[in-house]
């Protein structure tokens, strides 16, 4: 029951049920994630989370400082990968509503319900094999609980979500991360939690409505120091001074390798006024984004283009300091494996030394771990996971290291730390020297891994010993998350189009759900079209 007013507020605890679930589901993948893939938080074990760097410590330190009595319930995540099982769904939902109901049980007084408000950690783009919008299914199940209709329902959301009506619909007030990178996710929990505060005390709950253009930009389109993010974000900051009513007003870039009907940037206002207010400020955001469609269409050069260019550098005498190559191909954080190694290949047939590349690849570290320090080996490396990639590369392979690959991150506040918290394991991980003894003189070191490691931080090269600014060329596989990490330290980036399965032409994947027209799928006369006639 919401207090009606501060002064009861002062003498009770809110009672705040708090649960997650964080994924970010790429469609076209051929497999599936599974439920003992998740890490899983139950009960008072979410606790142990509090204060570290992900948007669950965050809400959780936020809710210690303000007062709250915390009701745990379970928080599952895992970093971007294929459509997750139907069982992620339902072994979730289970937990969750066991937990929910027995707290709900537990009243302060026969007449009232035991929960105040819930918090939810969310992503918003979590498909599974049977529900395409795995967010909205699932606030609107605790709204089908009985006693749960009225209740008070915040959180926070990753800033590519492909918003739905559902969630739109049964919650009250959503926030969406600031930030691509994401290094404002535990903030914008915090910013949620405080929120939530807000209601709590006042007695108000807001409303949402979402709204989308018909855009779908590749990751490479939507980072937030460019236009078109740029421009959005400081359009919804003027909108939400200026509309005292409007709770929060985020920007959804969208997360494009979902097949759904709601994949797409998109606009959520939350507000406690009228709607049509609501409505008329959303429609701005469309309007600017539409006039700013084709900045976000960020396509990749192809590789021999890229080759060209490091090649002319290298001649030149030029090719100094730390050159990045960027797959956005084979984007960890955007589900990709990470084990592509077109790039590999072509700098070591090229003769280019001091390159390194980290590659997911779970039956070469098994191989390796038969060798000792220094041995030499055949290794069969990467090409997994998708069938996008090249085969696998066949090179001559020295042992560097072998070990355990958990370490702890250095920028508590990077993109990585917006899902895992302060710490990331790698699994069982080994460092070789790889060569191509049929074409001399290329030479790579490449960190193997048993868990796919998104590039997001420099803790997983220099765990094994390596500084990342003493390589002359580095493979990142990302998009644009890996760039507040390499940024500083990078002389150069040219990113670049591979095979792989997050490529940043969109066309080239076979969308049978998402809802046409829609630019660059469609030509932006139709969108706009549609847009006149509906």
């Amino acid at each position: 029951m919401i207090p009606s007013d501060s002064d009861s507020m002062l003498n009770t605890k809110p009672r705040v049920l708090i649960a997650g679930l964080y994924h970010e589901s790429h469609t076209f993948l051929e497999s599936r994630t599974r439920w003992s893939e998740m890490s899983v938080h139950r009960d008072d074990e979410l606790f142990k989370l509090s204060g570290d760097a992900s948007p669950m410590g965050g809400v959780l330190e936020f809710a210690t400082a303000d007062g709250w009595d915390v009701l745990p319930t379970i928080y599952a995540w895992a970093v971007p990968g294929p459509t997750l099982d139907d069982d992620v769904l339902e072994n979730f939902w289970s937990g969750f509503q066991q937990r929910a109901l027995r707290f709900n049980s537990q009243s302060r007084d026969p007449v009232s319900l035991g929960i105040d408000a819930i918090f939810m950690v969310l992503h918003g783009a979590s498909v599974s094999s049977s529900v395409a919008d795995v967010e909205g299914e699932l606030l609107s199940r605790i709204r089908s609980l009985e006693g749960f209709q009225s209740l008070p329902i915040f959180g926070v959301y990753d800033l590519h979500a492909n918003f739905s009506d559902a969630m739109a619909r049964h919650s009250n007030c959503l926030v969406g991360y600031r930030e691509n990178p994401h290094s404002d996710a535990r903030e914008s929990s915090i910013r949620a939690a405080k929120l939530l505060s807000r209601c709590l005390r006042s007695g108000v709950s807001p409303r949402q409505i979402v709204s989308r253009p018909g855009i779908v930009w590749p990751p490479t389109g939507t980072a937030t120091a460019s236009e078109p993010m740029s421009l959005l974000l400081a359009q919804a900051r003027r909108i939400e001074q200026e509309h005292p009513d409007f709770w929060a007003v985020s920007v959804n870039a969208g997360f494009s390798f979902a097949d759904t009907v709601d994949t797409g940037v998109s606009f959520l206002i939350s507000t406690s006024g009228d709607l049509q207010e609501a409505r008329s400020a959303i429609e701005s955001l469309n309007e600017l984004s539409l006039d700013k469609a084709t900045v976000g269409n960020v396509i990749d050069e192809p590789v021999a283009e890229v080759m060209a260019q490091v090649d002319q550098l290298k001649s030149l005498g030029q090719l100094d300091g730390l050159t990045l190559l960027v797959e956005p191909s084979d984007n960890v954080g955007g589900g990709a494996p990470g084990s592509g190694i077109t790039m590999l290949r072509v700098l070591i047939e090229a003769g280019y030394t001091n390159v390194g590349v980290c590659l997911w690849d779970p039956a070469a570290v098994v191989a390796a771990s038969q060798a000792k320090i220094g041995d030499a080996m055949t290794l069969e490396l990467g090409g997994l996971g998708s069938s996008l990639f090249e085969p696998p590369l066949t090179l001559r392979c020295e042992l560097l290291h072998f070990g355990d690959g958990e370490f702890e991150l250095e920028d508590k506040k990077s993109h990585l730390a917006s899902s895992v918290g302060s710490r990331f394991d790698m699994g069982q991980i080994a460092v070789v020297r790889a060569t191509d003894p049929g074409k001399p003189g290329g030479e790579a070191t490449v960190l193997l891994t048993t868990r796919r490691t998104p590039p997001m931080d420099l803790g997983p090269w220099r765990h094994v010993g390596f500084d990342p600014e003493s390589f002359s060329i580095m493979v990142i596989k990302a998009a644009v998350s890996h760039r507040q990490a390499y940024d500083p330290i990078a002389k150069r980036q040219l990113w670049v189009d591979t095979p792989g399965p997050c490529s940043s032409r969109l066309e080239s994947f076979p969308f049978k759900n998402i809802t046409r027209p829609i630019f660059p799928l469609d030509p932006l006369a139709d969108v706009l079209g549609n847009r006149r006639s509906s």
